[in-house]
């Protein structure tokens, strides 16, 4: 089992006390242009892959059913798949797109699906018939399970909350985010992974 972190901000600012803590995985974003909260940059990512992984999601306003049609899949996808190219993101690995909220099963077979195949059209048009990334959704177990099941995401990241629709019960997550650790002293969640979890280093 692999320990991780994921954290909103550069984790270049405290890339000692990261290294402190023995992680084997960190988890940073791919933002929109309009976000507050820094993205992934090339030389963060040289940072962290001395000695450990990354772990690519891409998070917007991802909290809410509204946020979430085809085109919005299109063009986070797009957005995401450029800056993984630019931060040297290797082919084979993945970036990870968030349902942050409980979602019903309507809102899953709904907008949920349709932004995923957007992500999908997304990816493709981006890299042609074999696009260099694979696809992976965070959220609760229901999203998972589904999204995963219908081919639409290759992993899973489960979120936190147990109260939230099959999160409970669902066992076939890729990473499963947890408390933050107090050894670090900032802020950020903690993370374990098994198996192929997507994660990649820069060179």
């Amino acid at each position: 089992m692999a320990t991780g972190i994921d954290l909103a901000t550069d984790a270049g600012r405290v890339i000692t006390q990261i290294r402190g803590a023995n992680l084997d995985f960190v988890a940073r974003y791919y933002r929109s242009p309009t976000s507050h909260w820094p993205s992934l940059s090339r030389s963060e990512a040289q940072l962290l892959s001395t000695g450990m992984k990354i772990v690519a999601v891409w998070e917007a306003a991802s909290n809410h059913a509204s946020y979430f049609s085809h085109l919005s899949g299109v063009d986070d996808s797009t957005s995401a798949y450029h800056q993984a190219h630019s931060i040297g993101q290797p082919a084979g690995s993945a970036i990870y797109f968030a349902v942050d909220y409980d979602a019903s099963g309507t809102d899953i077979v709904g907008p949920i699906n349709e932004y995923f195949r957007g992500i999908a059209a997304g990816f493709a048009a981006a890299g042609g018939e074999a696009p260099d990334y694979r696809i992976g959704v965070y959220g609760s177990g229901q999203v998972c399970q589904a999204l995963f099941q219908a081919g639409l995401a290759d992993y899973t990241w489960l979120a936190m909350s147990t109260g939230w629709a099959g999160s409970r019960n669902f066992a076939a997550w890729h990473i499963k985010r947890g408390k933050s650790l107090p050894s670090l002293p900032f802020d950020h969640d903690s993370n374990e992974a098994k198996d192929d979890y997507g994660g990649f280093q820069v060179t």
